[in-house]
């Protein structure tokens, strides 16, 4: 896989977005959601290169553009709250992914009927080790129409909420092979992301797997 051709992509992305940034505050904080895209995009490549120093510093530049453009974001776009999440967690920034899981609880993500805004809201309260809620919201994601949300990702969090290593790993594994499945992945970045977020998640529990895959760092 042609990593540096993918980085260099990106990370050429993510200049352009921000050197061509609207003062309007409806196009800017479209703008700040691609560049925080591509400074993930960046993030992967560079993790899947083996330079984590250089992802983890894309990681945290991709959560604090989404992080802005959220105050001018339409209502329940929860996506963000759960990119910068991500992003923190991608970067091994336990103290990062703290702060940015309170504040994603504060904006009330499970307050509505999105399984988006469930998932938000579980992967905070699992960042912040608050077990018992996590697992109340992986129910609702388990309720929820596959159209709406995957199944094998609700079950990996449930899995993970209840501290149950057989359903973490099953799920976990459904969701691995759901993104090799894939034709097409965000940025053009062939890497399964939610998979290496769940498994640092797993990892603090003792439920890691560490599956192995094209797709997921050596």
């Amino acid at each position: 896989m042609a990593w540096e051709e993918h980085a260099e992509r990106e990370e050429a992305r993510y200049a352009d977005a921000l050197a061509r940034m609207p003062a309007e505050p409806d196009p800017k904080q479209k703008q700040l959601v691609r560049a925080a895209m591509a400074a993930g995009g960046a993030g992967l490549a560079r993790l899947m290169q083996g330079r984590a120093a250089e992802a983890a510093g894309w990681f945290a530049r991709s959560a604090e553009r989404y992080r802005e453009s959220w105050p001018d974001a339409p209502p329940a776009s929860w996506g963000r709250l759960i990119g910068a999440l991500k992003s923190r967690i991608l970067a091994e920034d336990w103290e990062g992914a703290e702060a940015d899981a309170r504040w994603a609880l504060e904006q009330d993500p499970a307050a509505g009927d999105s399984p988006i805004g469930a998932y938000a809201a579980a992967l905070a309260r699992l960042v912040l080790g608050e077990d018992r809620p996590a697992a109340e919201l992986a129910e609702i994601l388990r309720a929820a129409d596959e159209d709406a949300f995957p199944a094998p990702v609700a079950e990996a969090i449930a899995g993970l909420a209840a501290g149950d290593a057989g359903a973490y790993a099953v799920g976990c594994a459904a969701v691995l092979a759901s993104f090799e499945a894939r034709e097409a992945y965000l940025e053009d970045i062939p890497v399964a992301d939610t998979v290496i977020v769940l498994e640092a998640l797993a990892e603090r529990r003792g439920l890691a797997t560490h599956p192995s895959s094209p797709l997921l760092p050596g």
